[in-house]
């Protein structure tokens, strides 16, 4: 039999800055801030260092949480689709009697919904949470878990089938994430003058309008994408959730994100950034690192005197705006034909040398 070995941990090294400022209004105030991005693609930095600045001229970025809720999904198995359908619907309300079990692992997991799916004699059952500052992976799954044999308890002809039955869903392109939610559900959005589309971003509204609808929205419709009509909403959110310890397989249902783009009345660029799937943490695996800790400082998201949840809303209004800037810098730029593999050129030949 083999021997199992573990090693001591290594840390990879990836480049990181800090760009900005940035200026957001509304959940979040703050007219100054830095945000810290690590990635190999350095021409990152300056492209959502381009959308920070035009934003803030225009006024700022207005981030909005809509949600929030981690889940898990447990499988479990009926003799027939009946009584399945009987213990769910039993179950539905029972959701305080729940909560006394959920309360049992956490103080901060409370139990705020359930949804479930009958396929066959099988129950997908989807658990919501609210989880304080952490993303709340591991105090989803404990708290399923511990209802669990609970709810085998209460059901006897019920039966376990898996502790996680995909209907979460955690890490995979899906359509319920979108629907019911999963994570953090931030708005961003931004209302830019024409002069200052021109200005900083050489381009206009209505050229980036038409851009958005042909690529984000017609694209994305070719292309079968699942709830998503985004430029590379991944690229940031992965620079985002290295720099501040994050579990960055998220960026797979977190770059489930839509653009919506207008011309105002007034001639101006309305342009915004939906996403429904953030799932961040403030406390937690990944956390303890001494540069995640300086860079959740920075952001404003390791004040311990705030309520239980406040940093990690906060933590995610932030990586919503640098998604948008970063769209929003991008869309600009193919828009002018030549000028995005120009900047690559220029800017990745620079670090180089």
């Amino acid at each position: 039999m083999a021997r199992m070995t573990i090693q001591t941990p290594q840390f990879a090294q990836i480049p990181m800055q800090s760009v900005g400022p940035f200026k957001l209004i509304g959940d979040v105030v703050v007219d100054d801030l830095m945000v810290p991005m690590a990635t190999y693609e350095t021409p990152l930095w300056p492209s959502v260092a381009r959308g920070a600045r035009t934003t803030a001229h225009a006024g700022g970025i207005r981030v909005t949480l809509i949600d929030e809720r981690m889940t898990r999904s447990i499988l479990l198995q009926a003799p027939h689709a009946a009584e399945a359908r009987a213990a769910v619907q039993s179950l539905q309300t029972r959701h305080a009697e729940m909560q006394i079990q959920v309360a049992q692992t956490s103080r901060f997991a409370k139990l705020i919904d359930s949804h479930f799916q009958i396929i066959g004699n099988l129950i997908f059952l989807r658990l919501e949470f609210t989880t304080g500052d952490a993303s709340g992976h591991n105090m989803a799954t404990q708290a399923a878990d511990t209802l669990f044999p609970w709810i085998l308890a209460q059901y006897p002809n019920l039966e376990y089938v898996s502790i996680s039955a995909n209907f979460c869903t955690d890490k995979k392109v899906s359509a319920v994430n979108g629907i019911l939610g999963r994570g953090k559900n931030v708005v961003c959005e931004t209302t830019i003058p024409a002069k200052l589309c021109q200005r900083f971003l050489k381009t206009t509204p209505q050229a980036l309008v038409d851009l958005h609808i042909k690529k984000d929205l017609i694209g994305s419709i070719v292309s079968g994408g699942l709830r998503t009509a985004n430029a590379h909403v991944a690229n940031m959110l992965l620079g985002f959730y290295l720099a501040t310890g994050q579990d960055a397989a998220n960026i797979v249902e977190g770059s489930q994100a839509i653009n919506h783009a207008e011309v105002t009345p007034e001639g101006d660029l309305y342009f915004s950034t939906t996403l429904p799937n953030l799932i961040v943490g403030t406390v937690g695996n990944g956390k303890g690192l001494d540069f995640v800790q300086i860079n959740l400082q920075q952001l404003g998201c390791a004040d311990n005197s705030a309520e239980p949840g406040v940093n990690a809303r906060r933590l995610a209004c932030i990586a919503g705006a640098t998604a948008l800037c970063g769209e929003l810098s991008l869309l600009a730029a193919q828009t002018n034909p030549g000028e995005l593999m120009a900047a690559h050129v220029k800017l990745e030949r620079t670090h180089r040398d």
